[in-house]
């Protein structure tokens, strides 16, 4: 059978406003068509706030009084935002109004009780579908695939109910609209996303979910007394979600009374509609993690389909920082099937961990394991804050240290269970140059591997001689180049006669030649020191008052770091 939808399109905010309100969110001022597609979900900080996407939400929190309101939405409303949440009750203020119409922003009113937290995770899976991928979207039974939603806004219109939506924890997963219609304790799950443990007690001592659990019918549930006023709440209608023997959730309605025949029968076909849903819901998360791999792969490697995966993430036309996560020790320990899948776990979790945090920074960045390295592409607003451009070392050396400050913070959160690196590439203008960014952010992370340094965050202008050098050590490697010159007779001398002039060499250079200091530092007599240095420049024909060749021998022991070493 085919459940009517609504027919308005998921992330529009009149689509918001009939999945999440009366319940959570009122308009107060402004026009609710007027936002087609709702760019993302921003909350506001007046000490650090961020650059919102086009249309996006924002989060007034702690917003309150008419000219703070106003001022902030005149704000938003320069960065194009289709809406703006504040703490409800708002009271009519010609203010208010005035800000709403000059900026174009609509005013939505949170009711007291609501999470801040939870609307915030409501608001992203209802806006989440079109981020990544085509923008057609599969459909199950006339309903968008994982729109659960307006799957329980077509249960409750077939039971004439309101309906939510559970997993097996009891978590709301969705809801319909009509929730004011149902009793205070339906309003307190709605409001916590979670049934309260106290009624999910009396169900089980009265043996519902057990009786849910064995029967493919619609459990009928009496009323129970509800706690805070003493009333008796309205009767509910319960069943299981099954796959097979596996149970994946239940449906729950707040009716008048038992069902009829022809009713019962429609929850239990809509049963097996809300299993498809969570199981392609399930399996679509790791679709679109791979998804999600593959794009961020291609915008990164550049050629032919490189601007379209930028696009389909959402990232065309705006200039971004590549970041590359690793741990500092490459993986080759066990290499079991069980350690494997360790592996692979860890790097998901770490994945999703750093995920988050770059979308909390910026709400389009992107992020996704590519081999041992996780990338992320953070973007950078074009233009200053106050709107003017910014000049070009400016602009660059601004939005990299930004990049490595939200790399820092990412590794002071996650704390020291596992040593990891970030490398920071350079400014990419444009989706073009995404593959410039990586390859700078991969020098700067090999930098770090190779432990140059106590660092964890590294910029590659910061580090470019380093990554110079091991770059030259490959080629010398690849070549098979032995050391040459004064570097090799003192090599081969050391050798023949157990000496340590080239541990000497290293130290005196090491020391900008403060024959003092590299004494020490091989504990040895000052005295001592200067005859080695006179017999190392007999024994190799190196004159050290030559500056190109101490520069030379210098770059020699840098590139053979062993060399000399018994």
């Amino acid at each position: 059978m085919l459940l009517p939808v609504t027919t308005h399109p998921r992330a529009s905010l009149r689509r918001v406003l009939e999945d999440l309100g009366p319940t959570l969110l009122d308009l107060v001022y402004g026009d609710a068509d007027g936002a087609v597609d709702i760019g993302g979900v921003v909350i506001h900080d007046p000490r650090d706030a961020p650059v919102p996407p086009p249309r996006a939400l924002v989060l007034g929190v702690a917003v309150h009084g008419p000219r703070e309101i106003a001022d902030l939405l005149d704000a938003v409303g320069g960065h194009r935002a289709a809406g703006l949440v504040v703490r409800a009750p708002v009271a009519p203020d010609e203010r208010i109004a005035a800000a709403v119409r000059r900026s174009g922003v609509a005013l939505l009113g949170l009711t007291r009780g609501a999470s801040w937290a939870q609307l915030a995770a409501m608001l992203r899976s209802l806006i989440a579908e079109g981020d990544v991928g085509e923008a057609g979207q599969e459909t199950l039974g006339g309903v968008s695939s994982g729109d659960l939603f307006a799957l329980a806004n077509a249960i409750g219109a077939l039971l004439d109910a309101p309906v939510t939506i559970e997993d097996r924890s009891w978590r709301v997963l969705a809801f319909s609209g009509r929730q004011d219609e149902a009793d205070s304790s339906r309003v307190e799950t709605i409001l916590g996303r979670q049934v309260p443990e106290r009624f999910t007690r009396v169900l089980e001592e009265r043996g519902v979910f057990q009786a849910m659990y064995r029967s493919d019918q619609p459990v009928y549930v009496e009323p129970l007394v509800e706690c805070d006023t003493g009333r008796m709440s309205l009767p509910r209608v319960a069943l299981a979600v099954r796959a097979g023997d596996e149970i994946l959730g239940s449906i729950w309605a707040a009716v008048r009374g038992p069902l009829s025949a022809e009713r019962a029968q429609a929850l239990r076909d809509a049963a097996k509609l809300v299993a498809l849903h969570l199981l392609r819901q399930r399996a679509g998360a790791d679709v679109e993690r791979r998804l999600r791999a593959d794009l961020v792969g291609t915008a990164l490697e550049g050629g032919a389909g490189a601007a379209d995966a930028v696009a389909r993430l959402g990232l065309a036309g705006q200039p971004g920082v590549v970041l590359a996560l690793a741990a500092a020790d490459r993986p080759d320990g066990d290499r079991s099937a069980a350690g494997h899948a360790r592996y692979v776990a860890e790097r998901q979790r770490l994945a999703d961990a750093f995920a988050m945090h770059l979308t909390a920074v910026h709400p389009r960045s992107a992020s996704a394991p590519v081999g041992d390295v996780v990338y992320g592409i953070v973007p950078v607003p074009a233009e200053r804050p106050d709107g003017r451009a910014s000049r070009d070392g400016h602009e660059r050396t601004d939005a990299e240290a930004r990049a490595a400050r939200v790399a820092a913070e990412f590794l002071e959160r996650v704390g020291d269970r596992q040593e990891l690196l970030v490398g920071v590439g350079p400014l990419a203008r444009d989706s073009a140059a995404l593959p410039a960014s990586r390859a700078g952010a991969d020098r700067a992370l090999r930098v770090l591997r190779a432990g140059r340094g106590p660092r964890s965050v590294a910029r590659i202008h910061d580090v470019v001689v380093e990554s110079l050098l091991l770059e030259l050590a490959d080629v010398i490697a690849e070549r098979g180049d032995p050391p040459s010159g004064p570097v090799a007779r003192l090599i081969a001398y050391d050798a023949a006669h157990h000496t340590c002039l080239v541990r000497t060499l290293r130290a005196w250079l090491d020391a900008f030649g403060d024959v003092i200091a590299a004494s020490a530092a091989v504990h040895v007599h000052p005295n001592t020191f200067r005859y080695r240095l006179r017999r190392l420049a007999e024994v190799g024909g190196l004159d050290l008052g030559d500056a190109d060749a101490r520069f030379a021998a210098m770059l020699q022991l840098r590139l053979w770091p062993g060399a000399g070493e018994p």
